[in-house]
């Protein structure tokens, strides 16, 4: 694989440290569990790790409520630890991505604590601060993501703060230079270390409407939806601001080489591409989530390539996530069968794909007794199916106790079935899904056409979508059967094609002429381009 930018051509692999691997028996993942498996992250064939939050915190969001963002927090192990991590990680040729929440701080941070005991602190402007509403309100109709009013009084100066997550996450003031040369500060702090690069939490939330105008209510509200939905996010979201600050965030990253700038963005396509920046001066990846709450039809996939394909700025590089830490897994949300067409559509389309640990042993959703739920969120508003839990559960290495990842009682719930569902078992069966990513990647590894070639759908056809990836030597064609019936095998498209890959592990050589139901080909078509 040509590795000139390795952000492009390369797989990325998301790490929830707190369920990866514990290698000191609290029942907590570690870094230095993370390290005992970096082989196996080698043998699967991923070229990055992004880690979810490893810095010193209360823990009120599990790592998302910084207190020191140049620190690790002792549950996951020092800086030394890091250190070591970087060093065997890129001893092996893989790269690390850090998660960097700037959005806001734990309310324990001390630029909080210094900012809250006094109204005429230097530090009361690194916040958002605003008197009461009328009668003593919140200053404005601003809902916390979390559900509840995003703002919460201070008795000791009487004014309210902004936090659009938690209240023991007060939101940082971007628009205060100081803040933002502090946080660039924390950036330089990780980049000469040696990190990689970046995945930025929410960015599309940094800058405020300078007016604190409401939100306009939002029509289709329903009671059964999270509280979050109430109102339209047009004063506290996606404000045009916001680029000039990515553009300087970018510029930090910039001063060293081959490093990478991702950006958390739930917006529609039209609103998602001015994150590349001018002149592409933003974030590399701003991530596409589309695929996360698409219909999972030929159909709807198809019109989403070719929208977001559309959409893209000229030089701008596409990126699809199927799954993250805050969504259902994927295996959940389609079925185990198709959880087999989502990893091959994710592994060939056009762009670098992002796998979430976990799914590539098709992990599903775990329950969570009432009793033992961790999220906030699901704490905040029971009963609406916001709970993140069900895709934070511990790694399934082997058959042994707690599936390998920890001697003592883990944070959260084991799947109950994992002696059928883990690592050891599939990685040596050729069936398995687990094979089938390795394979997958594989042959994405081998073929430029998938890594660095152009894409075109070809056709959405009977709930069959088929796409083709071509480079000027080599045409591949991508055949996904969304569904359960059997389909005529659309050869006229492939002449003279040699099958690289099934989804289906009973599949032949292909000369029946037919799809199965929830198949996917892998196809060499020809030489030549398309």
């Amino acid at each position: 694989m040509d590795q000139a930018v390795w952000w492009k051509n390369g797989i990325i692999y998301q790490i929830y440290p707190r369920s990866f691997q514990d290698s000191n028996g609290d029942g907590v993942g570690d870094l230095n569990g993370i390290v005992r498996r970096l082989d196996y992250l080698v043998w699967l064939g991923v070229d990055a790790v992004w880690i979810s939050p490893i810095y010193p915190s209360p823990m009120a969001d599990f790592g998302y409520d910084i207190s020191d963002y140049c620190g690790v927090d002792p549950l996951f192990g020092t800086l030394d630890d890091f250190d070591r991590l970087v060093s065997e990680a890129h001893g092996r040729g893989l790269k690390v991505i850090l998660d960097f929440v700037p959005n806001h701080t734990s309310d324990r941070h001390s630029w909080f604590l210094e900012s809250r005991s006094s109204r005429a602190n230097a530090r009361r402007d690194w916040y958002i601060w605003r008197d009461p509403g009328p009668g003593g309100a919140p200053p404005n109709n601003w809902v916390s993501q979390f559900g509840g009013p995003a703002w919460t009084l201070d008795p000791t100066t009487g004014q309210y703060y902004l936090h659009s997550f938690l209240r023991e996450q007060p939101d940082l003031n971007w628009r205060n230079p100081a803040v933002r040369e502090a946080m660039f500060d924390a950036l330089r702090f990780w980049l000469e270390r040696g990190v990689d690069g970046f995945r930025v939490d929410v960015v599309w939330l940094l800058i405020k409407d300078e007016q604190f105008r409401d939100n306009p209510s939002n029509p289709a509200y329903a009671p059964t939806q999270p509280d979050i939905n109430r109102t339209l996010s047009v004063y506290n979201a996606d404000r045009p601001e916001i680029h000039e600050l990515i553009a300087q965030m970018r510029a930090v990253l910039d001063r060293y080489p081959d490093r990478v700038l991702i950006g958390e963005i739930y917006l529609p396509f039209e609103r998602l591409m001015a994150y590349y920046g001018k002149d592409l001066s933003g974030a590399q990846l701003p991530f596409n989530f589309a695929l996360i709450h698409a219909a999972w039809n030929a159909q709807a996939i198809a019109k989403l390539i070719a929208d977001y394909e559309k959409a893209l700025p000229a030089g701008g590089w596409p990126n699809w996530v199927l799954g993250n830490h805050d969504q259902p897994r994927i295996a959940a949300r389609v079925g185990a069968a198709q959880a087999r067409i989502a990893a091959m559509l994710l592994l060939t389309a056009r762009g670098t794909p992002t796998m979430y640990y976990g799914d590539e042993i098709g992990m599903p959703r775990v329950e969570v007794a009432p009793n033992f739920v961790q999220d906030p969120w699901e704490r905040n508003e029971p009963g609406l199916g916001v709970g993140r839990d069900p895709s934070r559960t511990p790694m399934q290495w082997d058959a042994s106790v707690n599936a390998g990842f920890s001697g003592a009682t883990p944070w959260l719930p084991v799947e109950p079935h994992y002696e059928d569902r883990n690592i050891a078992l599939l990685r040596h069966d050729p069936r398995s899904i687990l094979s089938l990513y390795r394979r997958l990647i594989e042959i994405r590894r081998a073929h430029p056409a998938l890594y660095r070639g152009d894409a075109r759908v070809m056709s959405a056809d009977h709930n069959v979508l088929m796409y083709e990836r071509t480079t000027s030597e080599q045409r591949i064609v991508v055949i996904l059967n969304f569904g359960p019936d059997t389909r005529p095998l659309p050869g006229s498209a492939i002449p003279n094609g040699r099958i690289l890959l099934s989804t289906d592990p009973d599949q032949d050589d292909g000369d029946s002429g037919e799809l199965r139901g929830n198949e996917g080909l892998v196809v060499l078509a020809n030489s030549g381009g398309s």
